[in-house]
């Protein structure tokens, strides 16, 4: 399979009775029918690690960018229609500002090896704290509870599996809970936030800003 295609259904796998193996490319395998699959004795291969660098790389740049309003500021630079630009614009500090990774896998870890690099104050939760050794490497402290980690941070990061423990993990009362000031990263899926809630809170100002890899649908109707 390559970008999800071709779809695993039951025709599928019915108009191929020897079919063996399933092997998906990239590391995340929420878009198939585990069950389904089973059913058929057909089993099941991803590339995990494969991305892990890269997206660990799209997460600081997704921070860099929301935090120095690369984007805003492009659109400054490049519009007919600027005469100057405003020093509000300049955007916020990385470097001392403490970031929030809500899921410390391999992805999770390599943020916080190039966080550290940049000085920050690196909180993180997960199903399972790391040992002491690799905290101490990065200098990451862990919270048990994810509020504490969206209460303190200035950037909250998502890097986690879509289950059904995750779907729609940041909602209203955890977006409720970041600082007015905090952006929000997501690196994982679409569905880990409540992209309603998401809209409403940056509308109303509850959060400053939001990072996107990714979104629900992908792309986003225009």
């Amino acid at each position: 399979m390559w970008y999800h295609k071709p779809v695993i259904n039951e025709e599928l796998l019915q108009s191929l009775p020897n079919l063996k193996i399933v092997a998906s490319s990239g590391v995340g395998i929420d878009h198939l029918d585990l069950n389904l699959l089973s059913s058929y004795g057909v089993k099941l291969s991803n590339t995990p690690f494969i991305v892990s660098t890269d997206t660990a790389d799209m997460g600081m740049a997704l921070m860099l960018a929301s935090a120095r309003r690369l984007v805003e500021g492009y659109q400054m630079a490049v519009s007919p229609d600027t005469e100057y630009f405003p020093a509000a614009w300049l955007g916020d500090e990385v470097s001392g500002a403490t970031l929030g990774i809500v899921g410390m896998g391999t992805i999770g870890y390599k943020v916080a090896e190039r966080a550290k690099a940049f000085e920050m104050k690196i909180l993180y939760h997960n199903r399972n704290q790391r040992n002491k050794e690799e905290e101490s490497a990065v200098g990451a402290m862990y919270c048990k509870k994810i509020d504490h980690l969206l209460q303190q941070s200035d950037f909250v990061l998502l890097s986690v599996n879509l289950t059904p423990q995750t779907h729609k993990l940041i909602g209203k009362r955890e977006l409720e809970l970041m600082k007015p000031t905090a952006t929000l990263i997501n690196i994982s899926r679409g569905l880990v936030v409540d992209q309603d809630a998401l809209v409403e809170a940056l509308q109303n100002k509850v959060i400053k800003a939001a990072a996107l890899d990714v979104t629900y649908p992908e792309p986003l109707p225009r």
